[in-house]
């Protein structure tokens, strides 16, 4: 399915975010909306990955990620806590900044990710 890709889960310090990564060229994450997973970019991440290096991660408490504990306010799954998590992988994976293609939920998330880190986000796209 998603042939060529590597699968990673990545330490970001609050979560292990799991994600998928092929191509070379200028960085792209792509985030799923709910109740989805990265599973979602199947059809379209191998044509991208001919022109970009492609991140397809899953949003903490999805898929491969984990679940880390609640609290009262929620705040462990509040959209700027995502955000930081994608950026932290990120600068992991060696991209200090990147694209950013976001769906349902991941563009909320995506959208948070641009107002927290405006020089992280190279280009922004919300689906």
């Amino acid at each position: 399915m998603f042939e060529g890709f590597q699968g990673a889960e990545i330490d970001t310090g609050d979560a292990g975010i799991f994600c998928l990564r092929a191509g070379t060229g200028p960085p792209l994450l792509l985030l799923h909306g709910f109740p989805q997973t990265h599973l979602m970019w199947r059809d379209i991440a191998p044509a991208l990955a001919s022109r970009f290096s492609v991140v397809c991660a899953d949003l903490r408490g999805y898929g491969g990620s984990s679940c880390p504990a609640s609290t009262p306010d929620h705040a462990p799954y509040a959209k700027r806590a995502m955000a930081d998590d994608l950026v932290r992988l990120m600068e992991k994976l060696g991209f200090s900044s990147f694209m950013v293609a976001g769906h349902d939920r991941g563009g909320r998330v995506a959208y948070r990710m641009a107002l927290d880190h405006p020089g992280s986000i190279d280009r922004l796209a919300v689906l």
